[in-house]
């Protein structure tokens, strides 16, 4: 009677190896597209001004594409896919120096089976913004 369990185990198990079912393989995300940054509006302020909104133009924005000042996500605005903007706050500007700023698309989550596909964040390249 022990052995009566077992044997529906090992059963089982055998009936599911036999089957032929194997995971189905996935496709791996693509590389995104690149935002490429043209102009910085403005390219410059004053240290210790007041926060302000800096327009970004360039090509290949997203419409979920985020603006970094500094290394920062900032709140961004999407304008077309073109131009992009975000208020900056004063503390970002509160020190004289130059800081990177990039656009990012984020990656895009895939639809395909078992959630394969989609695409990877691209960032563009970084511009510098002057803190006079």
């Amino acid at each position: 009677m022990k052995n009566l369990p077992t044997m529906a185990l090992v059963a089982i198990a055998a009936f599911s190896f036999a089957c032929g079912y194997t995971s189905k393989p996935t496709t791996p995300a693509t590389a995104g597209t690149a935002p490429t940054i043209a102009q910085l509006a403005p390219a410059s302020m004053a240290h210790g001004g007041p926060a302000f909104v800096l327009t970004v133009n360039g090509s290949n924005f997203a419409s979920t594409a985020m603006i970094n000042f500094a290394g920062t996500a900032q709140t961004t605005k999407f304008v077309s896919g073109n131009q992009v903007m975000a208020t900056i706050p004063a503390s970002a500007i509160a020190t004289a120096g130059t800081v990177p700023v990039t656009v990012t698309n984020p990656a895009i989550a895939g639809t395909g089976a078992y959630g394969s596909g989609g695409t990877l964040a691209a960032t563009s390249s970084p511009m510098n913004f002057t803190i006079q």
